[in-house]
């Protein structure tokens, strides 16, 4: 069971219109290393996990990541708020408003859909893991280049957190593979 709290773990608010970032973020809602990819990985692999430690620990992590979703998709609006139609196109925005209007929908910086197959579900339980561990520090890495690319300090404060929640994540899976290794799965 869920429940939703009607406030971000970070708060949004994007005074400056920049399609260019908005852009750029949408790969962290839909791409290959995204929080919407993040959050059904562990979801689905938390039925994998033997014991109710690591199921918890996903769950918890994969409804953490669907908060991410729902920050980014805040920023990607707020950043986008106003933009008229050839300012969508001039920031290579045009095809996605063909298909979704000023909709946020998950693709990456491409605009490419999400997929389910970035990401895998093997039913073992050190390899999922070890993959959950990866896909944080890919994350990780690319909040840190989107940082990069901006100078807006409302957009940097959102990205610093959602970094840090990464680095975060990263050790606790940590700490779970080792407790599962330990025990010899």
């Amino acid at each position: 069971m869920f429940k939703y709290v009607k406030h971000l773990n970070y708060p949004v608010n994007i005074k400056k219109k920049d399609l260019r970032m908005a852009k750029y973020l949408l790969t962290q809602f839909g791409g290959a290393n995204g929080e919407l990819g993040a959050s059904l990985r562990y979801f689905s692999q938390k039925f994998s996990m033997p014991d109710e430690k690591g199921k918890a620990l996903l769950n918890d992590i994969a409804t953490e990541e669907l908060g991410h979703c729902e920050m980014i998709c805040s920023m990607v609006s707020q950043l986008t708020k106003d933009a008229t139609v050839e300012e969508l196109k001039k920031y290579g925005l045009g095809s996605m408003y063909t298909e979704h209007g000023k909709g946020v929908y998950p693709s990456d910086s491409f605009g490419n859909p999400f997929t389910v197959t970035y990401f895998a579900v093997t039913g073992d339980v050190l390899a999922d893991i070890s993959e959950d561990m990866a896909a944080e520090e890919k994350a990780r890495a690319i909040y840190e280049n989107l940082i990069n690319l901006t100078d807006d300090e409302d957009v940097i404060g959102v990205l610093l957190f959602l970094r840090q929640r990464e680095i975060v994540h990263f050790n606790r899976f940590k700490e779970l593979y080792n407790y599962y290794k330990k025990k010899g799965y």
